[in-house]
């Protein structure tokens, strides 16, 4: 193999730099702006369209169906002071009565859930920068107790697209990512050309580190800190027009937080700065398992009614 030049290695670190730079200053400009006009409340997923749902459905060659949401119970490792509990009840039917002339007994259940737990759709009415969220909305004006008058979960569309599963333990050589590893260009980059994809336009892309195994080994661990996507990472991906960004971690990016950067950065631009929604707690190892690294991703959540994020078990189909 021919060695380069030194005069073409400054010339690639020089167009690399000028990549990273151009990104930067595109998202950091006037993100209070949305492209998609002053009032877009549902961010990245304009990029969806139905072209991009026939596309997926040419995908599938198998027709095995992946649930990637995880049970959720009252022992779901969450962030503090998040829990969950069910309650079990049977309305009018105390001492044993049953209804009506057939004896009719149910059951019916009460959820006393905080809703980021498990795997989840966060909204981009969750992180902002200063109390300034997604499309320039200021918390004042849309953050109420009874729920959020704009930008509420509830606005989010059907996601049916590609899907792209980035294994980085794989790529790493390793079974579980270490903690704090964070994933930029490069990493993106090589572990997509390992597996033989291409990121476009309109797709989810979903991280398999091998994290979630910790969830039940140490759940204190699991929430404190974790592999994932790194600043540099997510203006990458978000400059290819992804619609969401998923991983099998509680909370989507590197923790420890990388060097230099804000607490949850990769949140911010995300959600506030690109209205590129976030998939956290996604079921990606028997994805990873069968190498299925493209697929039609499914998801269609739950739509309360000004709610900040979703608990979800989207679905992926190769």
């Amino acid at each position: 193999m021919k060695k380069p030049t030194r005069t073409a290695l400054l010339s690639t670190i020089a167009a690399s730099l000028a990549l990273a730079s151009s990104l930067a200053g595109a998202q950091q400009a006037d993100w209070t702006k949305s492209k998609w006009g002053p009032n877009d409340e549902i961010g990245a997923a304009n990029y969806l369209k139905p072209k991009l749902v026939l596309d997926a459905a040419r995908l599938i060659k198998t027709g095995k169906v992946y649930e990637l949401g995880q049970v959720v119970s009252s022992t779901t490792p969450a962030y503090d002071p998040r829990g969950c509990k069910i309650y079990i009840v049977q309305p009018g039917q105390a001492q044993s009565t049953t209804l009506g002339p057939k004896k009719m007994s149910y059951n019916d259940d009460i959820l006393n859930c905080w809703i980021g737990m498990g795997s989840q759709l966060d909204g981009l009415g969750h992180v902002g920068i200063d109390n300034v969220y997604y499309n320039g909305n200021h918390a004042k004006d849309f953050a109420q107790i009874g729920g959020l008058t704009k930008l509420g979960i509830d606005k989010v569309p059907p996601i049916v697209t590609r899907g792209v599963l980035l294994d980085m333990a794989a790529y790493l050589g390793v079974d579980v990512v270490k903690e704090g590893t964070p994933f930029n260009q490069a990493e993106i980059d090589g572990a997509a050309k390992k597996q033989g994809v291409e990121i476009r336009e309109g797709d989810v892309v979903l991280f398999h580190t091998g994290w979630a195994s910790m969830a039940e080994k140490d759940p204190k661990k699991f929430v404190a800190m974790q592999p994932g996507l790194g600043v540099g990472g997510a203006r990458y991906l978000t400059s290819k027009g992804v619609v969401a960004i998923g991983a099998d971690t509680a909370a989507l990016e590197a923790i420890p937080f990388e060097k230099d950067s804000g607490l949850f950065e990769v949140h911010q631009i995300l959600l506030a700065q690109t209205g590129t929604f976030i998939l956290e707690g996604m079921g990606t190892a028997a994805l990873a398992k069968d190498k299925a690294y493209e697929f039609m991703f499914v998801l269609g959540h739950a739509k309360y009614k000004g709610a900040v994020q979703s608990m979800i078990n989207p679905v992926a189909i190769r």
